[in-house]
């Protein structure tokens, strides 16, 4: 793959290593980064890798804060593409501070689209933007 990716193409490429956690949770972080980026052919990307390892250590933090604006879901029950679109929104919106809210917003619903149940687009607007209204708005 080239070095240069669009934002879009990272992003994807970080949701595919977000879902991939969710099956190895046990297993060493950096591990699954390197083979995953050597079998994927994951270019060299800050993105990709700062989001990747962020999420990876604040995992308990972005968990709770899905699991409070998700009334009645608990993470758990999720579906695992849901619940690795809503992690990375809340990456974004939690820790990204130079991505604007309605970026990453309407990017998560565009990859739901993509990837997710035609019904997750919904759930994942109101979680992201619960979350978005507790933190505040980023420009």
């Amino acid at each position: 793959m080239a070095t240069n990716v669009t934002r879009r193409e990272a992003r994807e490429l970080l949701l595919g290593l977000v879902y991939e956690m969710d099956f190895r949770l046990e297993e060493d972080k950096d591990a699954i980064f390197e083979l995953s980026s050597d079998v994927r052919d994951i270019p060299e990307n800050g993105y990709i890798k700062n989001g990747y390892f962020t999420i990876c250590e604040k995992l308990a933090e972005i968990d709770e804060c899905i699991a409070k604006h998700s009334v009645g879901w608990k993470t758990e029950r999720m579906s695992r593409v849901s619940r690795a679109i809503l992690r990375l929104g809340a990456y974004e919106l939690l820790f990204a501070d130079d991505i604007p809210s309605r970026v990453t917003i309407n990017e998560a619903i565009e990859l739901s689209k993509k990837f997710d149940d035609d019904k997750a687009k919904a759930f994942i607007n109101g979680i992201l933007n619960a979350i978005k209204d507790e933190t505040g708005e980023k420009k």
